[in-house]
């Protein structure tokens, strides 16, 4: 069956919440954007919620409203390039339509209700003990000084803070770890504060963490490589926006909201639950794998 093609919502959604926010913090109120855009209050609404693409001349003249740094006026006004197209997956290549630096995915995140997340490599930066993250950001790319590992580390830290806040309700995370991911050999006891830190996670009731062992062998998941499904809560008796898959790579990252593809993604996480153990036996395994770490002093 041939999908309509009704192009992505991603970038104007992430639009939306950028100039939410930039509004926000320099304490204007949506008449104000209204009159700077010469248009009604409704609109700027709609546009802060993603519900329709936003010209690059208007969103220029909001970031100026805003006092927003060239920087970010760039960057936005680059996305509201996107907005338009037509393409069901959106491709952000780093250096790209938007900078590496604006955080296009942190946006996106922020806004969802749920993740289901499948890295085979890594510990999950939602996650990710401080030991661990400093490893994890410092492989990506070994000639960042020391500044930009804090700072990298910081944006992680400030992500962890959804499974635990007040308003709106956390983010509800379902992940599942590769059992070879928690068997890497770390220095300096930083695979015992990872192993730590996931068990108390599983403390939390809207954090379910399950191993998939060495002894699943294949599944379908096995050729996905890492991938995130992101779903969205009903916001203002609007529908939900669609579950948004994301796969990064050194050089960008794919988000796809195409029917045929979440089907997919959909099937590899069902394959994923099958073959996982349940949170129970995994909270037994990584408790294992801890105590051998701290008899061997490691």
């Amino acid at each position: 069956m041939t999908e309509s093609v009704v192009g992505s919502t991603i970038p104007r959604r992430i639009l939306g919440v950028a100039l939410r926010q930039a509004r926000m913090r320099a304490g204007k109120t949506q008449v104000d954007a209204a009159e700077a855009i010469d248009q009604s209050e409704q609109t700027v609404r709609r546009i802060e919620q993603g519900s329709v693409p936003t010209p690059a001349g208007k969103v220029d003249n909001l970031c100026r409203l805003y006092g927003s740094p060239t920087q970010t006026r760039e960057a936005l006004k680059a996305l509201a390039r996107e907005t338009k197209s037509t393409a069901q997956r959106w491709w952000h290549s780093y250096g790209d339509v938007v900078p590496n630096w604006f955080e296009v995915y942190v946006a996106l995140e922020q806004m969802a209700s749920r993740e289901r997340v499948f890295d085979p490599l890594l510990v999950n930066g939602l996650l990710q003990a401080d030991g661990y993250m400093g490893q994890a950001i410092r492989a990506i790319d070994p000639a960042q000084s020391d500044e930009e590992v804090a700072v990298g580390a910081e944006l992680r830290r400030s992500r962890q803070q959804l499974l635990t806040r007040p308003f709106p309700a956390p983010l509800r995370l379902d992940t599942t770890v590769a059992e070879p991911v928690l068997l890497v050999e770390l220095p300096d006891g930083l695979m015992r504060a990872q192993l730590w830190k996931l068990l108390k996670a599983t403390e939390l009731p809207n954090v379910s963490l399950r191993v998939l062992p060495l002894s699943a062998g294949l599944h379908r998941a096995s050729v996905t490589g890492a991938f995130t499904l992101l779903d969205f809560p009903d916001e203002g008796g609007s529908a939900a926006a669609p579950t948004t898959i994301y796969s990064e790579s050194q050089t960008g990252a794919i988000y796809s909201e195409a029917p045929s593809e979440v089907e997919l993604y959909e099937s590899a996480w069902a394959a994923l639950e099958d073959a996982a153990l349940d949170q129970t036996p995994s909270v037994e395994l990584m408790s294992r794998l801890l105590k051998e770490l701290v008899d061997r002093g490691s």
